[in-house]
C-alpha cells in the first residue's frame, strides 16, 4: 500500500501545469546576518538560449525573475545563489497544493536576456496578446532590472485533492 506521501505526491506532468498556472512564488534566499529573506515574485519561462517562448514551461525551460538590480534578493543571491521557492494553492486541508523548489540561482545581466526575461513574466501576468506590445513593455521593464534564473536541483510536491478520505 502506498504511503500517504507517496498518494499525494504530484506526476512530473502535474508539477509542470501546476507551475504553468497563474500563480505566485514566494522565494526565499539568505539575506547578509544568515537571516532568510522571503518574497513573493511573478515568475516565467526562458528556454537555454535564453529567449521566451510563449509555450514554454517548467519540463522545456527554466524558470526566471526579472527583478531591480539593487534589490535586496539579488545581493543575497550575489553572496549565495542558494535559494528556496514555493508555489501553492488552496484555501483548506483537502484542497493543498504546493511545489517547493530548491536550488543555485544565477544572475544573468545581459540585456537582451533580461528583456526576454521581462516578456516571459509579462506575458503570464499582463495581458500584452500583441508581439509589439510585450516587446514594448518588456524594453521599458527592463531598465536597471536583472534576470534571475533558478536551477532547480530538487523538487518536492503535494496535492492533497489526491486523497479519498479528510483529514
Amino acid at each position: 500500500m502506498p504511503s500517504r506521501r507517496e498518494i499525494i505526491r504530484m506526476t512530473d506532468d502535474e508539477v509542470g501545469a501546476f507551475l504553468g498556472g497563474r500563480r505566485t512564488m514566494n522565494l526565499a534566499s539568505l539575506g547578509p546576518g544568515g537571516r532568510i529573506h522571503l518574497v513573493a515574485m511573478w515568475y516565467g519561462f526562458l528556454d537555454a538560449s535564453g529567449v521566451f517562448r510563449r509555450d514554454a514551461g517548467y519540463h522545456d525551460a527554466d524558470i526566471v525573475i526579472e527583478t531591480f538590480a539593487k534589490s535586496q534578493k539579488v545581493q543575497n543571491l550575489r553572496r549565495d545563489p542558494r535559494f528556496t521557492a514555493l508555489v501553492e494553492a488552496g484555501e483548506t486541508y483537502p484542497t493543498l497544493q504546493g511545489v517547493e523548489l530548491v536550488g543555485a540561482a544565477e544572475l544573468v545581466e545581459d540585456h537582451d536576456v533580461v528583456v526576454e526575461s521581462c516578456k516571459a513574466v509579462l506575458h503570464r501576468y499582463e495581458t500584452l496578446d500583441k508581439d509589439e506590445d510585450l516587446q514594448f513593455a518588456a524594453e521599458m521593464a527592463a531598465n536597471k532590472r536583472v534576470c534571475i534564473r533558478l536551477h532547480v536541483e530538487q523538487c518536492v510536491s503535494w496535492d492533497h485533492t489526491k486523497l479519498d478520505v479528510p483529514y
